[in-house]
Order: C-alpha cells, then sequence, then structure tokens
C-alpha cells in the first residue's frame, strides 16, 4: 500500500503523524511511503532520516493526496484538504467529527474510509490513541500554567513549589481521567497544593488510596467548584466538553482570585468553562472578568518530538494492520480498531456525530457488511 504523510497544516501544530522510525516498519513490510517535505522539521525530524528510513520525499500536500492510498495524520481535516480527499483514501488521524460538521460533510461527501484515532477502544475500555496524547496534555496544562503565573508573562507573581515559609500554589483540577491524573502527578510533583475534582467516587477513593494520596479529592458539584476555585491560583480543566456540561460559568468567575489562571485542556468553546475560547500558541491568554484563560487545543504540540514519537508508537501498529491487510480485513479482524472506524465510503458509522448534526446513521457493522 501506499501510505502517505503530509504536513501538519493547523495553525501552531509541530507534530508529525508517523516517524522515522516506524516509518521504516512500513518499508520493512514493502510498503511505499511518502513524505511531504518539512512535516517532521519542527519535531527535530529530518527529510534525510525519512530518506534512510525508505521514504520518498514528495514536494507538496497535494502529491501526497494525489499519489497515496492511506493518509496518515494527526489533526482534523481542514478545509484545504477538503478538494483533496478521494473516494480511494483510508484516513486515519484524530478526527473528532461531532463538533465539526464541515468536515463531516467534506468526508461522507468523498467516500473516504476514514478511522478517528479517538474512537479506537480496547476490550478494557480504554482509549489506547487517546492515552500518550492525554497523558502529554495534562503535563503541558500544568508546565504551561506555572510559566504564566510568573510575573513576567502577567500572572500573580507565584511560584508552584512556594519557599521555606511560603505557601505553595493552589492547584485545582476537574477530571480524573488521564489527563486530570497526569496533571495532578506533575503538580503534586513539582510541589503544589493539588485538589482534584471528579463526580467518579470510585475513581477518587483509588486517587486518594492507591494513586495519587497527596492530592486532595472533592466531589464535583457547584457549592464544591465554588468553594475549590475561590482559593486556586491554578484552575485546571481535564474533562472533555458533552452537551450540557458546565462546571465553571461566567458568574463563577467572580469568586475566584484576581488574575488567577484558568488552562482549558478540552478547549471547547462555551463547553465545560462558559468563557472559553480557542487560544493559540503565539497568543495564548485572554482575560475575562479579571481571569486570565489559556484555551489551546493542541497543548501536546509545544513538545513536538516527544508527542510525535508517542503518537507514532501508539498508532503504528493500527496503520501496520490497515496496510497489511486493507480496511475492511482490519476492521473485521481488530475489534479495537473498528470502534474508530466512523466514515465508510458516505456512511456515518459514528452515533454521535449523527445525533449532532440530526445526519442518518449506519452502524459499523452493517456499513461493513455492504463491501464484503
Amino acid at each position: 500500500m501506499i501510505v502517505g504523510v503530509p504536513k501538519e497544516i493547523k495553525e501552531g501544530e509541530y507534530r508529525v503523524a508517523i516517524t522515522p522510525t516506524n516509518v521504516r516498519r512500513l518499508v520493512e513490510c514493502n510498503h511505499t511511503v511518502l513524505v511531504e517535505t518539512n512535516a517532521g522539521a519542527k519535531g527535530g525530524f529530518t527529510d534525510e532520516e525519512y530518506k534512510e528510513a525508505g521514504a520518498e520525499i514528495v514536494s507538496s500536500m497535494e502529491e501526497v493526496y494525489e499519489r497515496a492510498e492511506l493518509i496518515a495524520k494527526v489533526k482534523e481535516i481542514l478545509p484545504e484538504e477538503f478538494g483533496l480527499l478521494k473516494e480511494n483514501h483510508i484516513i486515519m488521524t484524530y478526527i473528532h467529527s461531532a463538533n465539526r460538521l464541515p468536515q463531516t460533510k467534506a468526508l461522507l461527501d468523498s467516500k473516504v474510509v476514514a478511522f478517528a484515532y479517538e474512537d479506537v477502544r480496547d476490550e478494557n475500555g480504554e482509549y489506547p490513541l487517546l492515552i500518550p496524547m492525554s497523558e502529554i496534555a495534562g503535563n503541558m496544562g500544568v508546565l504551561m500554567g506555572v510559566y504564566y503565573l510568573f510575573n513576567t508573562n502577567g500572572g500573580n507573581g507565584k511560584l508552584i513549589c512556594g519557599a521555606p515559609g511560603v505557601e505553595n500554589v493552589n492547584v485545582v483540577i476537574f477530571g480524573a481521567g488521564n489527563v486530570g491524573l497526569s496533571a495532578a502527578k506533575l503538580a503534586v510533583r513539582l510541589g503544589a497544593k493539588v485538589t482534584l475534582m471528579d463526580t467518579n467516587i470510585k475513581k477518587m477513593r483509588e486517587v486518594e488510596t492507591y494513586i495519587l494520596p497527596e492530592a486532595k479529592t472533592l466531589y464535583s458539584n457547584k457549592a464544591n467548584v465554588i468553594k475549590a476555585i475561590s482559593d486556586a491560583d491554578l484552575v485546571i480543566n481535564a474533562v472533555k466538553w458533552f452537551p450540557g456540561l458546565r462546571i465553571i460559568s461566567r458568574d463563577m468567575l467572580k469568586y475566584m482570585k484576581p488574575n488567577s489562571l484558568i488552562v482549558d485542556i478540552d478547549a471547547e468553546p462555551g463547553g465545560a468553562i462558559e468563557t472559553s475560547q480557542y487560544t493559540t500558541h503565539d497568543n495564548p491568554i485572554y482575560v475575562v472578568d479579571g481571569i486570565r484563560h489559556m484555551c489551546i487545543p493542541n497543548l501536546p504540540s509545544a513538545v513536538a518530538n516527544t508527542s510525535s514519537i508517542a503518537l507514532s508508537n501508539a498508532t503504528i501498529p493500527y496503520i501496520l494492520e490497515v496496510a497489511n491487510k486493507g480496511w475492511l480485513r482490519a476492521a473485521k479482524e481488530n475489534k479495537n480498531l473498528i470502534h474508530g472506524l466512523d466514515f465508510v465510503k458516505g456512511l456515518l458509522t459514528f452515533k454521535p456525530t449523527a445525533d449532532a448534526f440530526g445526519l442518518e446513521y449506519t452502524d459499523v457493522y452493517e456499513a461493513i457488511s455492504r463491501f464484503e
């Protein structure tokens, strides 16, 4: 199979979908790999390294899409790519289609097959292609938050670990999943006072007993949220938004300390944090009612080398399986992968997206049966 790796074009996105090491694995299985020139440059992977691994370097995104059968990306398909999609394409990337109607229509209209990394699920209900980026995002949320507490960056001038005789920074984290736990672990190691909030009592018991006894846990309801954020220097949202979820409304900002900082890792505009709006690595901070906000949707991109390696190592077994077997056989034989098969030749097989936009939904097993 011909596998294509285009350079990411989303603003502030520096990761690359497949590293040279994993390109070599594809080449060793007799696949052809096309890599757009400088696709890995920001992550520290040169064209020469890709050539040495057996890839062919091509000059443009258009050439990648024209020649490749399997397109491996990091972020969603952007409008500049819509017209490049072809019916023979297999797309493998993070898609997040439930809040991206134009992308959804482009994937349906082009009749591609598309696997969404974020929906690949194992037998334990875990999401193996989300976990590595979730862990990095949690760590980055803390590191970026700490950095932007410095006076030199407009912050309140507090040091996360404090000093002898001086209080440490108070960090409140919403969500005890992979993102939130990673953030909490790092914040504790850096010396912060950490409160981890969730609605899952069992999970919080595990955190206090086994995982991170240094952290305080608190059930997430409005009264407790107000109590927690009123004393926080840094608030980190690690809860993925769904319709109806609201953790901090605008009127709750008045309870927060002036110049404190909210880092919304989920970064859904108007989502769990009502006042969240997209920001970028180049322009990360804005202020609402005296409270600073950071809502960068691709935090792991700031550490593109580490993130690209972690992402590529997690995804390459699935990319290899699709390249070796074809999308249909791979989906039928890999019970993890089939959960991520969200688009099948003009059929929408991911129900949350169908529900979000009022589109026709087709069960994934019904969809693949039409192509057997």
